[in-house]
């Protein structure tokens, strides 16, 4: 089963984020929500699975005190 961690606002800041969870080696799913006409202006959710979700919010924990 595949659990949200986060829910980024903009595509740029959901691959940066899915990067740094691939290269820990943790999988990652990629959700794009919403219905706005323009893509730019959707929400996209990063989903691991469920047993790599501690994991996963250290990592995203991490890179959020840093800033994006």
């Amino acid at each position: 089963m595949w659990t949200v961690i986060y829910i980024a606002q903009t595509q740029q800041s959901a691959q940066k984020l899915c990067e740094l969870l691939e290269n820990e080696g943790i999988m990652v799913k990629l959700n794009q929500r919403g219905n706005a006409p323009r893509e730019d202006k959707r929400t996209i959710e990063i989903m691991v699975p469920e047993l790599e979700t501690e994991d996963a919010t250290l990592v995203v924990n991490s890179f959020l005190q840093k800033g994006i």
